[in-house]
């Protein structure tokens, strides 16, 4: 443990020092310029939809190599270069002193700067400015998301803090630390990792202890995922070598909950080298288990329709089974949820269901 504690506390020390460091740079670039006489500006890279570029042999979206420039001599730019610097001089207070602020908190805190938010949304886009320009995480620079984060049940052992066996801690599991990145992975006895969308399914998983049937790791998602849940898989799946297996809602809606795991999204094309897992799997559920199991179904709405075609589009999505399946929850005009399986029983999915799609998976390495 004592080992695990200083591994610990020396990469943190590491991210600190890189921050910091990164932080005093931007500060330096302004300085500079006003030494200078020159105008103050900062050149940051676009995040605009035409430099998000979607990367084949990476398997994710990537920002392209067009820059801007934020420049006190643009009246419509002084704003939010003004705001820029208030939050990087904020990130390394926080940093320095080694506290955390909610992104919720800083977008309050701004209200005292004289050159505040108008709404949160903005901040959190200064915020994803700072990321893009300095080359660091959100987390790095001291903030945290409001949500709480996905939970982790099965034999695996991390040191936060304190030494923690995530089948040991009560039927909740382990809650991903927004630091996630700080947490050693101590040892573990499981050979994958299932990710479900609902915190129902993940109750009903462990209810039916799936994490040794399966011999894995379960992980509710709680929806869309949250950046740590994104960074645990990612980890686990590179450091620890398991394979992940993602199991959504049958609409177009978990079809993409699963993909930006697999493949990131374009708002975060900044940081997707550090989230996306190409090699997870979304195992279902699928067009075809609506219709090869015959599940309780709701009728697609043109919302849905709509999303539908736009996925079939997205180079995420280009491959033979994502074409094939959007094509088919198209033609069916139906979609199901994961609970759905219910309608053969509480322990149906766990029977039945997990053990012909693991196969499956198997069969297909």
């Amino acid at each position: 443990m004592d080992e695990a504690k200083q591994k610990k506390q020396s990469h943190k020390e590491e991210r600190k020092q890189i921050t910091l460091n990164q932080l005093t740079g931007l500060g330096q670039e302004i300085i500079e310029d006003i030494e200078k006489n020159k105008v103050p500006s900062i050149k940051i890279p676009s995040r605009g939809t035409g430099n998000i570029v979607y990367d084949d042999a990476k398997r994710y979206y990537v920002l392209g190599d067009r820059f801007g420039r934020r420049s006190l001599g643009n009246v419509k730019q002084i704003r939010k270069l003004g705001q820029m610097v208030y939050v990087g001089n904020f990130c390394k207070d926080l940093v320095a002193r080694e506290k955390t602020a909610t992104i919720r908190e800083m977008y309050y805190v701004s209200e005292g700067w004289g050159i505040s938010f108008k709404t949160q949304q903005e901040s959190n886009i200064i915020g994803e400015d700072l990321e893009v320009k300095l080359g660091v995480t959100r987390e790095d620079l001291g903030l945290m998301p409001e949500e709480d984060g996905a939970s982790v049940y099965g034999d695996i052992t991390l040191f936060d803090e304190t030494q923690i066996n995530a089948a040991k801690v009560g039927k909740s599991g382990y809650t991903i630390s927004p630091t996630i990145d700080q947490v050693e992975f101590i040892d573990h006895n499981v050979d994958k990792v299932l990710a479900v969308e609902t915190m129902g399914m993940f109750h009903r998983l462990v209810q039916e202890n799936a994490h040794k049937r399966f011999n894995c790791l379960i992980v509710g998602l709680k929806g869309q995922a949250a950046r740590a849940t994104r960074r645990f898989l990612k980890r686990v799946n590179e450091e620890l070598g398991l394979p992940v297996y993602i199991c959504n809602d049958g609409d177009p809606w978990g079809f993409h909950i699963a993909q930006v795991i697999i493949s990131g999204s374009a708002k975060l094309a900044h940081v997707n080298e550090q989230l996306a897992t190409p090699d997870a799997k979304f195992i279902g559920v699928t067009a075809s288990d609506i219709i090869n199991y015959d599940l309780p179904t709701d009728k697609l709405k043109d919302v849905d329709v709509m999303r539908l075609k736009e996925l079939s589009k997205d180079p995420r999505y280009k491959t033979d089974f994502w074409q094939t399946e959007i094509k088919k929850m198209l033609k069916i005009g139906k979609k199901a949820e994961q609970q759905s399986f219910s309608k053969y029983g509480l322990e149906y999915v766990v029977d039945t269901y997990f053990p012909a799609k693991f196969e499956e998976m198997e069969n297909q390495a």
